[in-house]
């Protein structure tokens, strides 16, 4: 019995952890755990943190544009956009997982990759903690300093607009910060570098989301 208490107390811990953490993340630059992983197996990693302000204001507009309409408004989750996916899943359909920015950051930040009944139901709750404790700038910018943005090894926006158009991502064009959103979230069977007709297509698209993003909303801007 006493091991076994043991093991339930190791893991009540592991899974408070990261709601520890997260108050602390409301500055630095963390790092995400798959970029950790890939530093412990010697896998190379890129990343330069730029903060928020400092960015082209292409760059967060393209990525709440192309990732989450209802970043401004929601809590953390996008409930309807989970039980469209939820349905979807049912009916045999690929569409997307339905996750929100700080779905996105919980995942990154705590968690790992690939999909599993375990690690979402995990990421809801630390999803919405993530919200309440921290500004939506704070989450956004955190979201473009962890999110893999090239195909081998480049973290963050900074590092995608340097392999992609060869300039930080303070001066790049509305036309290359859609295309960076476009290759989420899969930025090694897509490219902002050398876009095929599927990226080009989808960053067009996300230009026009971006103009009519109300990021305003999000801290009075």
């Amino acid at each position: 019995m006493c091991l076994v208490r043991r093991l339930i107390l190791i893991g009540i811990l592991l899974v408070l952890i990261p709601y520890l953490l997260t108050p602390l993340y409301a500055a630095g630059h963390p790092v995400s755990t798959l970029m950790l992983w890939r530093w412990m197996t010697g896998a190379p990693v890129e990343r330069t943190w730029v903060d928020l302000k400092d960015m082209s204001p292409a760059m967060p507009r393209s990525v709440v544009g192309s990732e989450d309409a209802r970043f401004c408004t929601h809590q953390g989750i996008d409930w309807n956009s989970l039980q469209t996916a939820i349905e979807d899943a049912q009916e045999g359909e690929g569409g997307g997982g339905g996750s929100t920015i700080t779905q996105q950051v919980a995942k990154n930040l705590f968690l790992w990759p690939g999909r599993s009944f375990i690690r979402k139901g995990m990421e809801i709750p630390l999803a919405m903690w993530i919200d309440l404790v921290l500004s939506k700038q704070r989450i956004l910018e955190l979201y473009l300093n962890i999110a893999e943005m090239g195909p081998s090894g480049q973290f963050g926006a900074e590092a995608g607009a340097q392999f992609a158009f060869g300039r930080s991502v303070s001066g790049i064009s509305a036309r290359e910060a859609a295309l960076l959103a476009a290759i989420l979230p899969n930025p090694v069977t897509r490219s902002a570098k050398n876009p095929g007709p599927g990226v080009r297509r989808l960053a067009s698209r996300y230009v026009a989301r971006a103009q009519s993003s109300e990021l305003g909303r999000c801290w009075g801007g």
